[in-house]
């Protein structure tokens, strides 16, 4: 039976708390996991607790962390994220790139010594609703995609994210993994027993497969965006190494390919980006807005190839899934119900999911 909305981030919050998370940051944090859910980004949300946990039991997470700026000047922070989980450094540091556009026109924040910090395009999207252009990304710790022409596994999802306010309120939110697919839809096949479709993985040898347990646990690779050199996949490995230039060497994180990377004692380092820009550094106030708002229009008005199915603009189908998740409730399939529960009762938080 699918979780409405309340339960589930409430779900979450407690898990949260019962692994000794302060309770502020676990408010932030659960509300980042669960808005992942409500908009449709199941790989990001309560799929990512079974991670989480096995992270924080082998020590490489730590959950009573705080983030802190390092060094800052008008227009850029350096944030350290204290080897905790990413979404209260992440939330932190968007924040502050978000205050500096507003003084400076522009703000740049960068967080080093991370964790995963959930779905990027939570943090533009933060930009946007203060009508503000944002962008983030983050670097990985797994390695899981080798670079076009290689065998060898590299990099990782390496997602980044792109949102603008529109005047109709409905913003422009791009969210996408330099993958073909997030390594999060892969898990969610195996947790369920269920086949990957064509293109997604490929084993240890690069060829293709079909199991999800192949890039899970036998050395399998996911596949750069374009799947092949022949469509182009060398424009997703170039797109992830952007992303860890922007998050891993601005913020002097671990590179992803330096051996080091996975074997960390205590805390993960990974590495995370965030800007945001003021249209009216350039624009009268609300003309940008309103072009977005044209621009879209326009777009989603292009004729279909099937009626059935009408051109849609990045953050539709987002909208579409918390409207309809928000009114009928969240679906989590019965394995990973099970695993979370098992989870909380290991923890000795409530189980609010029945």
């Amino acid at each position: 039976m699918p979780a409405s909305y309340a339960d589930h981030r409430a779900q979450l919050k407690a898990i949260l708390l019962a692994w000794g998370m302060p309770a502020d940051n676990a408010e932030t944090t659960s509300e980042i996991l669960s808005w992942a859910d409500l908009h449709g980004v199941d790989s990001h949300g309560i799929s990512m607790v079974p991670g989480y946990d096995a992270l924080r039991r082998s020590g490489r997470a730590r959950m009573d962390v705080r983030p802190t700026i390092i060094k800052q000047t008008p227009v850029s922070a350096l944030v350290d994220g204290g080897g905790g989980l990413g979404h209260v450094p992440g939330h932190f540091a968007m924040s502050a790139a978000i205050a500096k556009a507003g003084s400076a026109g522009v703000g740049i924040a960068v967080v080093k010594h991370s964790a995963h910090f959930g779905a990027a395009g939570y943090y533009s999207l933060m930009a946007a609703r203060q009508g503000l252009v944002g962008m983030s990304c983050t670097s990985a710790s797994g390695i899981q995609v080798a670079p076009t022409f290689g065998k060898q596994a590299r990099l990782g999802t390496d997602p980044w994210s792109f949102a603008a306010p529109s005047a109709d309120g409905v913003p422009f939110l791009l969210d996408m993994a330099t993958t073909t697919v997030a390594a999060g839809r892969i898990r969610n096949k195996a947790n369920e027993g269920l086949p990957t479709p064509d293109g997604w993985v490929l084993d240890a040898e690069g060829r293709p497969s079909n199991d999800p347990l192949v890039a899970k646990e036998n050395g399998g690779l996911l596949t750069s965006l374009g799947g092949s050199p022949e469509n182009s996949s060398y424009k997703g490995y170039g797109l992830a190494v952007m992303v860890n230039i922007l998050a891993s060497c601005l913020s002097g994180t671990t590179l992803i390919t330096d051996p080091m990377h996975t074997k960390r004692p205590v805390g993960m380092d990974i590495g995370h980006f965030f800007m945001a820009i003021d249209p009216n550094l350039f624009r009268e106030s609300g003309d940008f807005q309103a072009d977005v708002a044209s621009f879209m229009a326009a777009l989603r008005g292009t004729t279909p190839v099937d009626p059935a199915q009408p051109v849609m603009v990045a953050g539709d189908p987002q909208w579409k899934f918390a409207e309809t998740r928000m009114a009928n409730g969240i679906p989590v399939g019965a394995g990973l119900m099970r695993q979370v529960r098992q989870i909380a009762q290991a923890a000795a938080a409530p189980w609010l999911l029945d």
